[in-house]
């Protein structure tokens, strides 16, 4: 009996060992699939891939009248606001080539290519900003459609797009025989004629600043695209283009590297000052849904979301501007109160918190205000004539309205320190047509002490009308005695 145990001692260990043995299995078989699922290298054609992105590169004869009519088609969508004519332009624009030519130089030390790459990059932006200048210059019709001013502010996202699809881009174009889809889906992806085509819109219209932007955006995608085409030829290890002068050699290939390190560092800055923008509006969108976007209006204020305005300034104090309409504000406490839980989000404590609210900074809130009824009522109209009739109706409105705002409280005060005889005042708007045009009247109504006499009323009443019209500067003032 004890042999029989003693010969069933091993049996543990044997079952340990058959254990790790079928781990180490599971875990060879998950890397060859892995392998297997990834590997590139073994289905890249480097030669054919090389001779297509140089043959892409040159721009002239067929390829510039393509980018031109491409540019005209984008030009046309942005101002339409139609998004598949965009995309259709993008489909067959040529703006690829000399950004994946440079990529590709800076990877194999091919100092020719990145020379050609960057003369034909710059014929490439001047003719597509030329073209859409002169579109947008002599076309009558220059909307600020929303397909354009998408164009003239970068984030985080066309960073991320950029990058990923320069990725796809150029992996595709190493695989033997190359994936056609993946080129158009890129092509359209990173948006590079979009830009461009603002660049010229915003000269066209005099507005730098939109060109400036949509310069910016297209520089974001020009290096993200460079530095994914720059990586992925060094990961399949595309062979470097030698010379036989090993002076020339050394020479060319610091002067790539430096050029390598001299796109991946503003490409870096880029991406952590983008980021950093991502962050800070994430907070205060955060910060807005835990303060204003709960805040219960009693009457008839109400806060207009969509004419937040969120501002990352680099070097500069960063903005949070909230606008809310009606008569009603925001009691000065709470406002206090949204400050300081403002500044327990670590990103928001530099932010100027600032709200365009009531009587306070009126001319900002009536053209904001006027931006927005225009947004809410364009769907409704018919032609541009009635937008134009509206929003010209409007403004005259608001602005009649903002001059005949009455400080009564002042003019109370100032009315019973000159005339003790007066001891009741009322105001109100009259409204008053001579059948042709109607205006409104604002109306002052007195009542006098019972003492005062007849004679003295009338004089002083006199008095008053002709000053309540000099300090509220409206001849149209009418002073009304009310009997007592």
């Amino acid at each position: 009996m004890s042999e029989n145990l003693f010969a069933g001692d091993p049996q543990p260990q044997d079952s340990g060992d058959e254990v790790k043995r079928d781990f180490k299995g599971l875990l060879g078989s998950g890397r060859r699939f892995l392998s297997d699922l990834l590997e590139i290298r073994s289905n890249t054609d480097a030669a054919a891939t090389k001779e297509s992105i140089i043959a892409d590169i040159p721009f002239k004869g067929h390829t510039s009248w393509i980018l031109i009519c491409s540019i005209f088609i984008a030009s046309i969508g942005l101002n339409a606001n139609s998004t598949a004519v965009v995309i259709g332009a993008m489909l067959i624009s040529p703006l690829m080539g000399p950004i994946l030519g440079m990529g590709l130089s800076l990877a194999i030390n091919d100092i020719d290519t990145l020379r050609r790459s960057l003369k034909n990059f710059a014929v490439m932006v001047v003719l597509s900003v030329v073209t859409a200048f002169l579109f947008f210059y002599l076309f009558p019709l220059r909307d600020e459609s929303s397909e354009l001013l998408a164009r003239t502010k970068p984030d985080i996202r066309d960073v991320l797009i950029a990058f990923f699809g320069g990725l796809a881009l150029v992996i595709a174009r190493a695989k033997k025989g190359t994936i056609a889809s993946v080129i158009f889906g890129v092509a359209i992806a990173t948006a590079l004629m979009p830009p461009l085509c603002t660049v010229g819109f915003g000269l066209a219209i005099g507005k730098p600043e939109y060109a400036w932007g949509a310069m910016y955006l297209f520089i974001i995608n020009t290096m993200f695209i460079g530095l994914a085409t720059f990586l992925v030829v060094k990961f399949l290890r595309f062979p470097m283009v030698r010379y036989a002068n090993s002076q020339r050699r050394r020479l060319i290939a610091r002067v790539a590297s430096v050029a390598g390190i001299a796109v991946m560092i503003p490409a870096g800055i880029t991406f952590y000052q983008v980021f950093q923008e991502s962050l800070f509006k994430k907070q205060a969108q955060e910060f807005l849904r835990e303060t204003i976007e709960v805040y219960q209006f009693s009457t008839s204020g109400r806060y207009v979301d969509n004419l937040t305005k969120l501002e990352f300034r680099d070097g500069e104090t960063p903005l949070i501007e909230l606008v809310c309409m009606g008569d009603e504000l925001i009691p000065e406490n709470v406002i206090n109160t949204w400050r300081t839980q403002k500044n327990e989000y670590s990103r928001l404590q530099d932010a100027e918190f600032r709200i365009l609210q009531g009587g306070r900074d009126d001319s900002e809130e009536k053209f904001n205000y006027v931006s927005e009824l225009y947004e809410k009522n364009k769907a409704e109209l018919l032609n541009k004539d009635e937008q134009i009739r509206l929003l010209e109706e409007t403004v005259a409105d608001l602005t009649k309205n903002a001059s005949k705002r009455i400080p009564f409280g002042n003019i109370g005060q100032e009315l019973k320190a000159n005339y003790q005889n007066v001891n009741q005042m009322g105001f109100s708007y009259q409204l008053q047509t001579d059948f042709k045009k109607t205006d409104t009247i604002p109306v002052f109504e007195l009542k006098w002490d019972k003492n005062v006499r007849k004679k003295q009323r009338e004089t002083e009443l006199k008095k008053i009308n002709d000053w309540l019209k000099i300090r509220l500067g409206d001849t149209t003032v009418v002073v009304k005695e009310v009997e007592p």
